[in-house]
């Protein structure tokens, strides 16, 4: 038997067979995610198969996170047709204000290693960071997993990303998820499975892989996927400790002579703070290339920099110099209602609000241009977000920069982007 990737290893495992690199397999899914752009489409195809019962409800979970809270009549039904579908087929809800689905996901011990979970949202990949086979779905995928418990895939092939170094002082996970995409491209990994490896995985938190897995489909990734180490094991071990429904679990890792495409090194040691570029999320340059440029709106928040450690990475930057700048809107979104209220608990969240900041629901906010605070014509905003084309946060006239919540913090203080030492951290 030839030897095996994590991804094939896992979808061998979920269908029962041999599974390779470009075979087609049905796999038993261990946790699904709708969010309120994607269930009431799933419930349609639901109800067109002649669906009449869940198949497992506490493989399910539903997140009210991009409508939140609901911006229209039209969406306030739709949340409502969702609660009721829900409580149907006792499928657990995160109602408005709880947060973002993915956020959840991992908060709540669904996304565990050696698991299948996927998402009818692209930024299921993020669960990857925990050893998981994680991947975005549509909501026909959704609804067949509501009716059967099963989705078909096709294994891919799998990218070695080679972690080498440890991040300096004033460089984040969110810079080497940057610089990747400025080295593959947007569609450099079309549907194949980023695998990180190496020494440098030991020196990211399990909060550091989040960003890095999310950022996966950022280069066109069906998965990104962190082997699981002491630090996973911590994590999960909190998560239980607080009264989740985390499970025992067992690590997957790749054969040592595992089937690569492609081979690629990243030197966290080497890497300086990052900017991508609008309209387009690999228009990757170092930060001090777009220095003086000026912003009208910071953006802190998503599934990608809206947890606890980016706020008080942001926040000390923005104390270290003094405040946001006159002329800039400073928007805090945390990404779940955890969040929330440990940044309440610690007096970051009255640090944010006394600096002026507007501080949103947990959910998905500004990022998708559904709800929250929507930037002006002719604005430049600058976010800790995963994506920045055109029109992305709601206003096709308005630019969008990507960077890391520290980096955009050092904007707020300067009203121009710089990075986070030139801002006094």
């Amino acid at each position: 038997m030839s030897a095996k990737t994590i991804s094939e290893k896992i979808l061998s495992a979920k269908s029962g067979q041999d599974a390779r690199a470009g075979d087609l397999v049905v796999c038993r899914v261990d946790c699904a995610l709708g969010t309120d752009g994607s269930v009431p489409m799933a419930i349609d195809y639901f109800n067109a198969m002649g669906a009449k019962r869940v198949c497992d409800p506490q493989r399910i979970a539903f997140a009210l996170d991009h409508y939140a809270p609901a911006p229209t009549p039209a969406a306030k039904l739709l949340h409502q047709r969702i609660r009721d579908f829900a409580a149907q087929h006792g499928i657990l809800l995160w109602d408005v204000g709880e947060g973002i689905g993915h956020q959840l996901i991992v908060e709540s011990g669904r996304a565990l290693p050696a698991g299948l979970a996927v998402g009818a949202d692209s930024h299921a990949v993020t669960y990857g960071a925990l050893n998981t086979f994680a991947t975005g779905i549509g909501s026909s995928d959704l609804a067949a997993i509501m009716a059967s418990g099963r989705m078909w895939l096709r294994v891919p092939e799998s990218i070695k990303i080679t972690l080498t170094g440890r991040l300096r002082e004033g460089v984040y996970p969110k810079d080497a998820a940057l610089a990747l995409a400025g080295k593959l491209g947007a569609d450099g990994a079309t549907y194949q499975s980023l695998e990180f490896c190496g020494p440098g995985v030991a020196s990211l938190d399990l909060e550091d892989r989040l960003v890095l897995s999310n950022f996966a489909v950022e280069m066109g990734a069906k998965n990104g996927i962190f082997p699981a180490d002491d630090k996973t094991t911590a994590y999960l071990h909190g998560i239980a400790s607080a009264g989740s429904t985390a499970v025992p679990w067992q690590p997957v890792e790749p054969d040592p002579v595992a089937t690569y495409v492609r081979e690629i090194t990243l030197d966290l040691d080497s890497l300086t703070p990052q900017l991508a570029l609008p309209h387009q999320v690999d228009r990757v340059i170092e930060i001090g290339g777009a220095t003086g440029t000026r912003v009208q709106m910071v953006y802190l928040g998503t599934c990608t920099g809206g947890r606890v450690r980016d706020f008080h990475q942001a926040l000390a930057v923005l104390k270290a110099g003094g405040g946001v700048a006159t002329g800039v809107q400073l928007v805090v979104t945390p990404a779940s209602r955890t969040v929330l209220e440990t940044l309440r608990g610690d007096g970051s969240l009255a640090e944010f609000i006394a600096m002026g900041a507007v501080v949103g629901t947990p959910g998905c906010g500004s990022c998708c241009g559904t709800c929250g605070t929507i930037p002006g014509d002719g604005v430049n905003v600058i976010s800790s977000a995963n994506r920045n084309f055109k029109g992305r946060m709601g206003n096709s006239s308005s630019a969008i920069y990507l960077a890391s919540p520290a980096s955009c913090a050092a904007a707020a203080v300067a009203g121009v982007i710089t990075g986070p030492s030139e801002a006094g951290q």
